[in-house]
């Protein structure tokens, strides 16, 4: 459902041309400065928040914007970011979708870099990278790191890819492929499922470096060792040889 009422008119950017998907959980402290900074950005035609069953009081801030670019929807309970992706595609309408998380760990401002490749025509999908960027990074979590490394690695061995950072947040599409993708996976498993599908498509996918400033698990860091056993699992079940045996 979309909530608020526009307080002013809006008047669309001649680059709008970016449909920005934020799946929500328990982001408080964050999500309205989050809101601010994609607003900011003059790419940007459409933001669609998706809230997935927040306990913390983040549904009653979001429910509270008013500019008429921001749609919110909201999830009666928490059922992943994976599940609350699904919904915010296929409410896009833009030429171009992003994945935007509702923290402050990626930057709106680099929407442009990402959407390069997209708009030259040269991409059908874009992957924002944290390991080939000289932009700044905060320095995390060396164990977190070599895993993510682990995963991108398994997951190029079975795609046939060569990311370097497959666990991004910041991957964007052209509309019309990425809602005719069947997201299945709920939780994170949607980073190696939607990875494993464009190789399957077979649509050029472009890889530009990003800045990132993690945060700790203090902070509200949410994705933790289960996941990435989760993430191994969905590798190879979306791989053609997993394809293969679930179909048959």
């Amino acid at each position: 459902m979309t909530l608020g009422e526009p307080s002013t008119a809006f008047i669309a950017h001649p680059d709008a041309c970016l449909s920005v998907v934020v799946p929500c959980y328990n982001e408080h402290g964050t999500v309205l400065a989050l809101v601010d900074r994609v607003l900011a950005s003059p790419f940007v035609a459409q933001v669609v928040i998706v809230d997935d069953g927040s306990t913390d009081g983040t549904r009653d801030l979001i429910a509270g914007l008013s500019d008429e670019r921001v749609s919110v929807i909201m999830h009666e309970r928490n059922q992943g970011k994976g599940a609350a992706l699904r919904t915010g595609f296929a409410a896009a309408t833009s030429e171009f979708v992003i994945v935007q998380d509702a923290d402050l760990e990626y930057d709106p401002a680099e929407y442009g870099r990402l959407l390069e490749p997209l708009i030259e025509g040269r991409a059908d999908a874009v992957f924002g990278s944290r390991f080939v960027s000289s932009e700044p990074h905060r320095v995390l979590y060396f164990w977190h790191s070599v895993g993510n490394r682990l995963l991108t690695l398994m997951s190029n061995m079975f795609t046939d890819l060569n990311l370097t950072d497959m666990e991004t947040c910041y991957k964007a599409f052209r509309r019309d492929v990425i809602q005719s993708i069947n997201i299945e996976e709920d939780r994170f498993g949607f980073e190696p499922e939607v990875t494993a599908k464009l190789a399957q498509l077979g649509v050029p996918v472009y890889e530009v470096g990003i800045s990132y400033a993690g945060r700790t698990y203090d902070d509200g860091k949410k994705i933790g060792w289960r996941d990435g056993v989760r993430a191994v699992w969905c590798i190879v079940k979306y791989s053609p040889v997993g394809h293969r045996l679930r179909r048959g």
